[in-house]
């Protein structure tokens, strides 16, 4: 027989809120991203992710109105970690030779790119967006964009220091980030090929930053 499930006490009435409602936000998150990563969208119930949160589903529906308010909420938050991630990354790398600050930076979008549950998200997304049609655009604004947006940020820096020359920080961001992640995940979610290792994705790193510096690096 199946162990069944459990979770965290809840508090009782008339006892302090034990959290934040920001603190109660982050653990629905998390745990919303396990359940639709796991089951996909129309299998994952505002209830099981209330159960995974430990708390109650009018709690969970006093801080998100809806499923879809949650799957948006949900990519947001978590490019919004990924996000601040990323500008620490790079500003870290700002002392670094531009090849060596560029891998940096690319070694970070593929890694978010190909993380398994980012992936997992996407075959979902690609699988119900027919269903629920608000789906792909969600998390393309919310993921995809997010993530260039913030490359693009960092190549207009370097543009503005005279270290690489470039017309469209933007669409340089997008094709970079294709570069590295595009065929993999295409491999991942339609093939069912199994994702690189980190070894792998740093080899496909290395060439694609040297690949693109030949073709847009300022002149000394």
């Amino acid at each position: 027989m199946a162990r069944a499930e459990t979770f965290p006490e809840r508090p009782g009435r008339g006892r302090p809120q034990l959290r934040s409602d920001e603190e109660t936000r982050a653990i629905i998150y998390d745990a919303a991203r396990h359940e639709f990563a796991a089951n996909g969208y129309a299998a994952t119930s505002t209830e099981t992710v209330a159960r995974r949160a430990g708390i109650s589903t009018k709690t969970l529906y006093r801080l998100v109105p809806n499923k879809a308010a949650l799957f948006e909420s949900m990519v947001s938050n978590r490019l919004d970690q990924l996000a601040h991630a990323l500008d620490v990354t790079l500003s870290a790398g700002d002392g670094a030779d531009i090849e060596t600050a560029l891998t940096t930076a690319l070694m970070f979008c593929a890694e978010v790119s190909l993380d398994p549950e980012v992936v997992a998200l996407q075959r979902f997304v690609l699988q119900e967006s027919s269903q629920f049609s608000d789906l792909a655009t969600t998390f393309y604004r919310n993921g995809a964009l997010r993530l260039i947006a913030a490359l693009a940020d960092w190549l207009r820096i370097q543009i503005q220091r005279g270290r690489l020359k470039l017309d469209d920080p933007n669409e340089a961001a997008g094709i970079l980030i294709g570069m590295v992640a595009s065929a993999p995940q295409r491999a991942a979610v339609y093939g069912g090929v199994p994702l690189p290792s980190r070894s792998q994705i740093e080899r496909r790193v290395k060439f694609c930053a040297s690949l693109f510096l030949k073709g847009c690096r300022a002149p000394d």
